[in-house]
């Protein structure tokens, strides 16, 4: 019997608190999630976890998550990216996907949703490599 391997998820949130505490409710729901509090820490992070599926909050102090994102695309495409904000408007919502983030949520968001669209990004990342 093979053992399926856990979906890596990457929260990045400068909000601390936020950030662990929802890679500890992910990690409960099997997946292997790990926490970073800034956008340089992410993108250090990045090559060393390989994650499938980041959540990014928009407005960190050090770098946007919309910069954020265009790097994470530019080091590896294949990773999905959920962008969350505080503060949502229609046109980073498009700015967002443009730049190729798998959906953006405005905060604050359901847990049982959280692991929803990371199964569904993780399903794109798996569809998408088979291609």
């Amino acid at each position: 019997m093979t053992k399926t391997r856990k979906i890596k998820v990457l929260v990045v949130d400068n909000e601390s608190v936020f950030a662990s505490t929802l890679a500890d409710h992910l990690s409960l729901r099997k997946f292997e999630a790990k926490s970073v509090c800034s956008g340089e820490e992410a993108l250090e992070y990045i090559p060393r976890f390989h994650p499938d599926v980041i959540i990014l909050d928009l407005q960190m102090p050090d770098m946007s998550g919309l910069d954020v994102l265009a790097q994470v695309k530019a080091f590896d495409r294949t990773i999905e990216v959920i962008l969350l904000t505080g503060n949502g408007s229609f046109d980073i919502g498009i700015a967002c996907m443009q730049l190729g983030a798998f959906d953006y949520l405005v905060k604050p968001v359901d847990l049982d949703q959280i692991v929803e669209i990371i199964a569904e990004a993780y399903r794109k990342k798996m569809s998408d490599l088979e291609k």
